[in-house]
């Protein structure tokens, strides 16, 4: 007897069909190391009149941060905001009970920013987007 199944190919799905696939995938996951404790992180940034004006956008799970997106105005930038993120998201990841961080960045973004928080590269994927690179970043918070 064969089944029939539909398949649907879209950029753009429902919410519950969404976490139906991370709940497949976290159960599946959680036979082999537990339960991830998986925790939004947010920082944000705001001017006087209440605008954001950076910000971090990351997670906590199975004792690491994951910074997804770090982003200061470019008006703002270079003036220590960034490092400022990074620091409370540290403060936070280790308050939550994490031991390292990890996140991706592009060339065009600043890696010697994330060097001088003490981050080193452990990959890298040529060409992506085409005629750049993508890094692999990690920091020990212990």
């Amino acid at each position: 007897m064969t089944e029939a199944f539909i398949f649907t190919v879209t950029d753009d799905a429902p919410l519950s069909d969404r976490d139906a696939i991370r709940q497949g995938i976290d159960d599946y996951n959680k036979q082999f190391v537990g339960h991830e404790h998986y925790q939004p992180l947010y920082i944000l940034m705001r001017d006087d009149k209440g605008e954001i004006v950076g910000g971090l956008v990351g997670a906590t799970y199975w004792a690491w941060l994951y910074v997804r997106f770090l982003w200061i105005s470019d008006a703002l930038r270079g003036q220590g905001h960034g490092s400022r993120i990074m620091q409370l998201a540290e403060e936070e990841a280790k308050r939550r009970g994490c031991t390292d961080v990890h996140l991706d960045i592009y060339d065009f973004e600043s890696l010697s920013f994330y060097r001088k928080l003490g981050y080193g590269v452990w990959g890298r994927l040529d060409g992506i987007p085409e005629g750049y690179m993508r890094y692999f970043l990690k920091k020990n918070l212990t």
